[in-house]
């Protein structure tokens, strides 16, 4: 496969295109849990604390509440509605004011959170917060891909994964440390208003996308804007590319009737079925139930929240991996490496836990220990791979004209599959037992097949070349485009 000269794409990275990274990527710094807390439980969820406390507690099964799951779930079934309007948002207002909206949703849901005092109180809170995810997903991986330039467009994309993890472990390390405090859950739930208004200040601070200045039909300012994200004055050749881009979307009066023709499906599929695959490699159930399965290993609870802890520095500090590789070695490598890993990791983790723990008591201190070494390896693998990538390759797939419907389409299919995954997984762990690790592993097999099989590599392609650089090119995929000139643009 051919690729472009990327000498013609003039760019340096200057003080203000850092900090547009950063304070957009703080869009990902939401993450993270209060469902281990026993004050939490007694308060809301007493049946379930109760559960927890008994002498002869089954060890998958002492969650198992569909209310505790509604809580945890309902951010994903709001992120899902949100992410269609959010779509709209960002066409019609622009990617910088859609991140303003997101961050509003963010700051009123944790203060809605943290002040609750009933059940629906707190189940409104983590829906406007689920619509702050809604609103947030959708601007900030697709400002991060149109603003970096194409040799770091990977690496400045996994920004917003790697303020995820950060997210998931900051929440984790005040779950420590306020588990044994009066009230500590509130301020765990009520903490999350910080990043959300360090986004809204980034929301004022940073520049509009070039195509979204170009899609409202202001093209001196966004020559001005590329000149100020670039660091440079000549940026001609880019310019001029995106602006063709543009003009042919302007031809598109129906970006999501054009999304489901026949040269729109490769994107869409492939944006959406990786959405899938992220949830069903089983991450969510390791990272936000990371409290619940350590103490199934039979972990008291502060060890069980300083275990989640622990995943959360791998996670991290993995992230860092891809954010130096992804523009190196590619996508699908990646990819392809840390199937094998999560397939080995989650393989030995069901076969320990199949022969070794029953319903009641626990694993040797042994077997335990070698489990946190599994799971850590899982998440390394994840972390620089199906987690990152899910992001990035919907986000840099689609053409411009199809771009915000295509990546609201892979945003609402990871919130969908995120909410059944976060509604179900308590329950399949009850009845599944430790086989739900063996149901993930033959999952991640599946998906490293897709991947040698059907996922192209993006790398080193800028955004408005990968329908002729990547799509037309592809064996598999090319057919979809040989009746392209046939097709209206509707």
């Amino acid at each position: 496969m051919s690729t472009v000269d990327k000498s013609q794409y003039n760019s340096r990275v200057t003080p203000y295109v850092f900090s547009c990274w950063i304070l957009a990527a703080f869009g990902g710094l939401m993450f993270g849990g209060v469902t281990g807390m026993d004050e939490f439980l007694m308060k809301f969820f007493p049946k379930v604390h109760e559960r927890k406390l008994h002498a002869h507690e089954n060890n998958y099964c002492k969650y198992d509440d569909e209310m505790l799951q509604l809580f945890t779930s309902s951010l994903y079934i709001a992120a899902l509605v949100a992410s269609f309007f959010a779509s709209k948002a960002c066409s019609l207002f622009g990617r910088r004011p859609t991140i303003l909206m997101a961050s509003l949703f963010f700051i009123a849901g944790s203060i809605f959170c943290g002040a609750a005092n009933a059940k629906w109180m707190l189940i409104f809170g983590r829906v406007l917060f689920g619509i702050g995810v809604g609103f947030g997903n959708e601007a900030v991986p697709l400002f991060l891909s149109e603003i970096a330039p194409i040799n770091h467009r990977g690496a400045v994309n996994i920004l917003f994964q790697l303020l995820v993890t950060v997210g998931i472990l900051v929440a984790n390390l005040i779950n420590y440390g306020t588990s044994m405090m009066k009230h500590g859950w509130r301020i765990s739930l009520g903490l999350a208003a910080v990043p959300g208004f360090i986004l809204f200040v980034g929301s004022l601070v940073i520049t509009e996308t070039l195509s979204s200045l170009l899609e409202m039909g202001k093209e001196m300012e966004a020559r001005a804007a590329l000149q100020k994200i670039r660091g440079v004055d000549n940026v001609d050749a880019e310019f001029q590319q995106i602006v063709t881009g543009c003009e042919q979307a302007k031809q598109v009066k129906r970006p999501f009737k054009k999304l489901f023709k026949k040269s729109g499906f490769p994107a869409l599929f492939i944006s959406t079925i990786i959405q899938v695959f992220q949830q069903f490699t089983g991450i969510n159930a390791i990272m936000f139930y990371a409290p619940v399965l350590f103490q199934t290993l039979g972990f008291k609870s502060d060890a069980s929240l300083l275990s989640a802890v622990i995943t959360g520095l791998v996670n991290v500090g993995a992230t860092f991996v891809s954010i130096y590789a992804v523009d190196k070695v590619g996508r699908r490598k990646l990819l392809l490496q840390a199937s094998i890993q999560m397939f080995i990791s989650q393989v030995a983790i069901g076969a320990i836990l199949v022969t070794h723990l029953k319903a009641t008591g626990s694993l040797d201190k042994v077997l335990a220990a070698v489990v946190v070494v599994l799971v850590c390896t899982f998440v390394m693998s994840f972390a620089w791979s199906w987690g990152p990538m899910g992001w990035l390759i919907p986000s840099e797939i689609f053409p411009i004209e199809t771009r915000t419907a295509g990546f609201a389409f892979a945003v609402s299919t990871n919130m969908i599959f995120t909410f059944i995954i976060a509604q179900a997984f308590l329950s399949m762990l009850c009845h599944m037992r430790a086989y739900i690790f063996f149901f993930f592993s033959a999952w991640i097999l599946i998906m490293g097949l897709f991947v040698v099989f059907f996922l192209p590599e993006t790398k080193g392609v800028p955004i408005e070349l990968v329908e002729e650089r990547v799509w037309k090119q592809h064996p598999v995929w090319k057919k979809f485009f040989e009746d392209e000139g046939k097709e209206t643009t509707d």
